[in-house]
């Protein structure tokens, strides 16, 4: 297959590179850093194994979805839209477009924004960029896809490159899933700029993230979402499962870009206000992150 990754950061990259390593046809198309990286020495892949360089395409363009059999849409939720009207002219007729941002929203805003149908998936990665074009692999790695049209052959190519992928109608589910998990780490994390295990650790953020949960949980019911029981045991498990890893709102920060906050902590925030439920712990992280965004854009005014 011709696939394209469209917003080719630490997790494009690292499925895009997997799939050319398996032998599919890949066009990473990302930042003019990564562009010129990729041209002159490839993409390195890091993992436990070792590292290893993989040789595909590369480009700064929209234009490089043209002919692809499935877009993998990796974009920040803050930037959907426009890519997604960028993208639109180009796609091929036929082309899946595979949604796999954080957030809960993206394939409806897709469609409203950019008129395009596109196929939710929930990825389950921990990926950070360790080069202009080199990504290194912290932990996890797998997909669960809703399904459409061409999601069978796409599960099938990405376990194929290592990378387990299952169609299952329940992806609204896991896609609200990792959103609760999202909410009670990713403010936390760029707030006190801690990895997860420290910051479970830290005092009182066990409690606050169950208040977090809490929250979530209950929006998620008035929504009629089903989530799993024990999702406070789900929360905890995180900071032993991924100990060092910081979220990618906290990421953001570091680098002094604009975050998901809007998309993770933000949602329940509104969908909380449209039913009528309180969402104090959620409001508070949310507005602390949005605190520090203008401060960022404050300082970065002055320079």
């Amino acid at each position: 297959m011709k696939f394209a990754v469209m917003g080719a950061g630490a997790v494009g990259c690292f499925l895009g590179g997997k799939l050319a390593a398996a032998g599919e046809t890949v066009t990473l198309i990302g930042r003019r850093a990564l562009v010129e990286g990729v041209a002159a020495s490839g993409l390195t892949i890091e993992t436990n194994a070792g590292a290893a360089t993989v040789l595909l395409d590369a480009t700064d363009s929209p234009q490089g979805v043209a002919g692809a059999d499935a877009v993998l849409f990796c974009v920040k939720s803050t930037d959907t839209g426009a890519a997604g009207r960028a993208i639109a002219p180009y796609l091929r007729a036929g082309a899946t477009v595979v949604c796999l941002q954080n957030g809960v929203d993206n394939v409806d805003r897709l469609a409203a924004e950019a008129g395009i149908a596109a196929v939710p998936a929930a990825v389950h990665l921990a990926a950070e960029l360790a080069g202009p074009a080199r990504v290194k692999h912290l932990g996890g790695g797998t997909l669960v896809l809703g399904d459409g049209a061409g999601s069978d052959e796409i599960a099938t190519r990405f376990t194929s490159a290592g990378i387990p992928a299952e169609v299952s109608p329940a992806v609204v589910e896991t896609l609200w899933h990792k959103l609760v998990l999202n909410c009670a780490y990713n403010a936390l994390s760029a707030i006190a700029q801690l990895p997860c295990g420290p910051l479970r650790a830290a005092p009182h953020a066990a409690a606050l993230m169950d208040a977090v949960v809490d929250e979530c949980l209950a929006v998620a019911a008035g929504l009629g979402i089903t989530l799993p029981p024990d999702m406070h045991g789900a929360v905890a498990a995180v900071a032993t499962r991924m100990p060092m890893q910081y979220s990618s709102t906290a990421q953001d920060i570091t680098r002094g870009r604009p975050t998901e906050i809007d998309h993770l902590n933000g949602v329940i925030v509104r969908k909380a206000a449209e039913l009528g439920i309180a969402a104090p712990a959620n409001l508070a992280l949310l507005a602390s992150v949005k605190a520090i965004e203008q401060r960022m854009g404050a300082v970065s005014a002055q320079r």
